[in-house]
């Protein structure tokens, strides 16, 4: 079975093949997944490598901590979304306004 890593901090450098090339030394990476802005395009500086167990275990213990391209690596096993998202519709309750009570 696979499992699903997090990877924070990344250099906004960092490539598929380069994140795929570090977390390789550990056991096999099955898929890498760099996050980029929706916005701009530009990477958001995070990302998911999925691998077999034992290596993902080895690559976490290994590579949590480690340098790459200059910067700390954040590594974890990857936690499920929360139900529900966060945001980002635009769309937030109002309060109503305020009634001026002017006594003329």
């Amino acid at each position: 079975m696979a499992k699903r890593l997090y990877v924070g901090n990344l250099p906004f450098s960092a490539t598929e093949e380069s994140v795929r090339e570090a977390f390789s030394a550990h056991g096999e990476v099955l898929n890498v997944a760099m996050i980029m802005d929706r916005d701009t395009g530009r990477p958001r500086g995070f990302g998911f490598v999925e691998m077999d167990d034992a290596g993902a275990d080895a690559a976490i213990v290994a590579m949590n901590g480690a340098s790459l391209g200059g910067r700390s690596l954040r590594v974890n096993e990857a936690q499920p979304r929360p139900e529900g998202g966060g945001g980002g519709s635009g769309f937030r309750e109002r309060r109503p306004r305020r009634e001026n009570n002017y006594d003329n």
